[in-house]
């Protein structure tokens, strides 16, 4: 008895206007696309269009809504025991995910917000919303700290930053190489940087300064140069 392979899988009508439509940025740029042409070579209505998507930028970042949600949701799961900075550069690492798991779509929008001055700045509004993702998760894990706002924007800025530093490394190298890998290196540089359990190198700041005050008893009249001499006796610099 013969088997038919397995057919594959219709593409949905989302997948398929986001095709269509990087189809036509690709070939005729994004600014000459218009709605009408991507639902028109989608086969579909602009009814279809305006059910998945608010406008063509949407269209351009079809996944970051799914992204946030998820992050929002990884984040809401947490602990009180989880460690607060762990947990929000592990929620940065699935956005990472998202981008690892289509390299070739992921660079063309790279290439594509590149070009196109209004995408730069949509993508700067969805960079915000997942800072504020992190931070206000932070916010409410620091809330017991005097400097609990300031150390949850400060992090939450500071992931960001250096996801986005080995995200476009990546984008510029055309796809190449491990994101996943290179993001974990960055995050633990944050971590290894932002731990509140990390002491400075050489001990705190308050023993440092300590260890160099030296108080010198003199009379009024005598001169600098024997103070001086006095400080650097005391400092063992003679």
């Amino acid at each position: 008895m013969s088997t038919n392979p397995a057919t594959p899988a219709k593409p949905s009508m989302r997948d398929s206007l986001v095709a269509a439509a990087f189809e036509l940025f690709l070939e005729r740029g994004y600014e000459q696309t218009t709605i009408d042409d991507i639902v028109r070579t989608a086969g579909v209505g602009r009814r279809s269009f305006f059910r998945y998507f608010p406008s063509k930028e949407d269209v351009v970042f079809p996944d970051h809504e799914q992204s946030l949600a998820d992050m929002t949701a990884f984040l809401a799961a947490s602990a009180d025991t989880d460690d607060p900075l762990v947990r929000v550069c592990e929620a940065t690492r699935l956005v990472m995910r998202m981008y690892a798991e289509n390299p070739t779509f992921s660079v063309q929008r790279y290439r594509l917000t590149r070009e196109v001055t209004g995408l730069r700045t949509y993508e700067l509004s969805v960079v915000w919303r997942y800072e504020k993702t992190l931070g206000d998760y932070l916010r409410t894990r620091y809330a017991d700290r005097r400097d609990g706002t300031l150390r949850a924007n400060v992090v939450a800025a500071a992931v960001v930053a250096a996801h986005n530093h080995t995200l476009r490394h990546w984008l510029r190298s055309g796809g190449e190489g491990d994101p996943l890998a290179e993001v974990d290196r960055a995050l633990a540089f944050v971590r290894e940087t932002l731990s509140p359990d990390a002491a400075p190198a050489g001990g705190g700041a308050a023993e440092q300064e300590a260890d160099d005050v030296v108080v010198v008893i003199t009379k009024r009249s005598t001169p600098m140069w024997r103070v001086v001499r006095e400080v650097e006796a005391s400092l063992g610099e003679d």
